[in-house]
């Protein structure tokens, strides 16, 4: 399957059968705008100015409640959780989508903000890749995010939702999430694209990806 981020929590899956999905696409308020693109599936975690885009991808099934789906042969569960650390009273909800594509098991958190909890982790995993945003201030922060990485043990894990070069949001850059990582495991992608066959997991360690090129 192949992955192309679009910046912020947006990212393009697309199956090898054809059937795409884009996530979270987002508005110019975040201080850059969303490209054009196509889709089959569009999921919204929350309707936030930079999440719930619909309008900028065309032809689609928007999927924006919790529930089981299955659409052009991808399966997709999405899990009702908060936006913040009281249980909603400040930011309200938000939908964890799960993506089963050509055999990967890809996991969107989109705005999550509450605490990793033994119930989350239990109905998620397996993951192979990881979505996560890890920002910190509307959502779950660096280090937050990465006892949601220890707890899953994704084989590959994506920053998201981040301070990058035109982003206009009061959020932080990627450096502190990458921080509390091995140089080693950290991999710098060359393209916003990437492919991934689950052949290519062994399950040992969690390599972190990072699709941004003006990351520091």
């Amino acid at each position: 399957m192949k992955l192309t981020w679009l910046g912020h929590s947006a990212f393009r899956l697309e199956e090898s059968t054809g059937t795409t999905v884009v996530t979270d696409p987002y508005h110019s308020s975040v201080g850059f705008e969303m490209p054009k693109v196509d889709a089959d599936v569009v999921t919204v975690s929350h309707n936030h100015d930079d999440h719930n885009n619909i309008e900028g991808v065309n032809g689609k099934t928007v999927l924006s409640r919790a529930g089981a789906y299955e659409i052009g042969g991808v399966h997709i569960l999405a899990d009702r959780t908060y936006h913040d650390d009281k249980k909603g009273a400040k930011r309200g909800e938000n939908l964890v989508f799960k993506y089963r594509m050509d055999g990967v098991d890809l996991c969107h958190m989109g705005d999550i903000g509450e605490e990793c909890n033994a119930f989350l982790v239990e109905t998620l995993m397996p993951v192979n890749v990881l979505m996560i945003p890890v920002g910190g201030n509307y959502t779950v922060d660096a280090k937050q995010a990465k006892e949601y990485v220890d707890r899953l043990m994704p084989d590959v894990v994506i920053p998201m939702h981040y301070k990058t070069k035109d982003c206009d949001l009061d959020i932080d850059k990627v450096g502190e999430f990458l921080d509390l990582f091995d140089d080693d495991n950290i991999i710098y992608a060359e393209s916003d694209t990437v492919e991934f066959d689950r052949a290519d997991f062994d399950g040992e360690v969690t390599k972190v990806l990072v699709l941004d090129k003006f990351s520091d």
